[in-house]
């Protein structure tokens, strides 16, 4: 396997620039410009030459596979980290022979396909990369760490110990020492399939990533878009007393104590209108609460259920029906306690900060996985047992990567920096 180079510091310029190299002529490089190599995990200083001139001194320090970060050898050279260094250390590896310019995730493949990380990992460390917030921060890092590969080999060795049982009857049924009863691989089955939907029935890692939707609905000139702008500290809406004048949905992302949240003002929602813009507006309004994880309702009307109802324009208005929030966007009355009533909502429509979450993709293997076994239990052809059971530990195998998931490696990894 070609070895392969990258900044995996930063865009220079910077104060140190970390250039990596895996493979395995990562070693033979870095005596090709740097001379003797230095022991195994400690730091040397070393010019670096090139064609008889001096590139840059810089520490130098060698990590031999398998036991390093992608399994290959792997060597960093730590740079001055000007513009001009880090391209003329680059054009010096670009002239060697057998090395080429990482693409991007290219060593965390590698970590992935020598073993040294499973597919969940990678996942996390991809959304660890990508995180903006401390709860996305966090729920990154467990997925990275191993969080997600530990909950699945768990439920695999419980799955395990099922199929064996099964095969024990369908392989010795006939011989004493072997029970014939399938109460008890049914009562482990079942067991299992409980966990497994326990955990795939809690919210999203998506939602940490995407926001929590908030959107402001109510009829014409309700006040949702001066409320947005309030909710957002900034005038992100045009603010009119001509009612219709949010004609689309307006999105605003912002993040507030760590969570990322997506406000959505609407169009208000007339019963009927005769301009087609209009009509055009209230339908994407209709889709937008629809899509909603949490809606704020400023009409007088009854609230749709679930929703926050809000008694809005409280500044100029006599006090609105029990239960509501009296708000004021103009002098702010009652927003600090709608944003306390959206955060405490906010905590059931978000992932545990201390549990394991699971993405899309893995969500829907696990969910495979449930269903593949509550198949089996429903089975008495032990034969079909054995299948279905068979058909979760795939699912499973999917989840971390021993399955074929090629191009799903293509997308995740093009996420990635050029030097990760």
């Amino acid at each position: 396997m070609e070895t392969i180079y990258a900044v995996s510091s930063g865009a220079p310029p910077a104060a140190i620039a970390v250039l990596r190299l895996s493979g395995e002529g990562a070693f033979a490089t870095v005596r090709a410009l740097a001379g003797d190599l230095p022991e195994p995990r400690r730091a040397a200083l070393r010019a670096l030459r090139h064609d008889g001139n001096l590139l840059d001194r810089a520490l130098v320090l060698i990590f031999p596979g398998p036991d390093s970060a992608t399994g290959e050898d792997i060597a960093e050279l730590h740079l001055h980290g000007g513009r001009a260094v880090v391209r003329a250390v680059e054009a010096a590896l670009a002239s060697l022979p057998g090395l080429r310019a990482a693409e991007p995730g290219e060593f965390t493949r590698r970590a992935l396909m020598n073993s040294r990380i499973d597919l969940s990992e990678a996942e996390g460390l991809g959304d660890l990369l990508a995180a903006e917030t401390e709860a996305q921060r966090r729920i990154a890092i467990r997925s990275a760490e191993g969080a997600v590969r530990r909950e699945i080999e768990g439920w695999a060795m419980r799955l395990l110990g099922v199929s064996a049982l099964v095969e024990a009857i369908l392989d010795h049924s006939d011989e004493d020492d072997v029970a014939a009863d399938p109460a008890p691989i049914r009562a482990a089955a079942t067991a299992l399939a409980a966990d497994i939907e326990s955990v795939v029935a809690r919210p999203p890692v998506e939602r940490l990533r995407d926001g929590i939707r908030i959107v402001l609905a109510g009829p014409p000139n309700a006040g949702k878009s001066s409320l947005l702008n309030a909710l957002a500290e900034r005038d992100a809406a045009i603010v009119s007393p001509i009612a219709g004048t949010t004609r689309d949905k307006i999105e605003v992302p912002i993040v507030r104590d760590g969570l990322a949240y997506l406000l959505i003002d609407t169009a208000g929602l007339a019963e009927s209108t005769k301009d087609v813009i209009e009509a055009i507006g209230i339908a994407r309004a209709q889709a937008a609460l629809a899509e909603a994880d949490l809606i704020l309702w400023l009409g007088d009307e009854a609230a749709p259920k679930d929703a926050i109802a809000l008694h809005a324009r409280a500044d100029i208005r006599e006090a609105g029906p029990e239960g509501r929030i009296a708000i004021s966007a103009r002098t702010g009355e009652g927003i600090d306690a709608l944003w306390s009533r959206i955060a405490a909502a906010a905590r059931d429509l978000l992932p545990p900060p201390d549990l394991v979450a699971l993405n899309q993709r893995q969500r829907t293997l696990c969910a495979t996985a449930a269903a593949s076994i509550r198949a089996a239990i429903g089975e008495h052809d032990l034969l079909l047992v054995a299948e279905h059971l068979r058909s979760a530990r795939r699912a499973f195998d999917a989840v971390t990567g021993r399955a074929d998931v090629e191009a799903m490696l293509d997308a995740l990894f093009a996420r990635f920096c050029i030097g990760k």
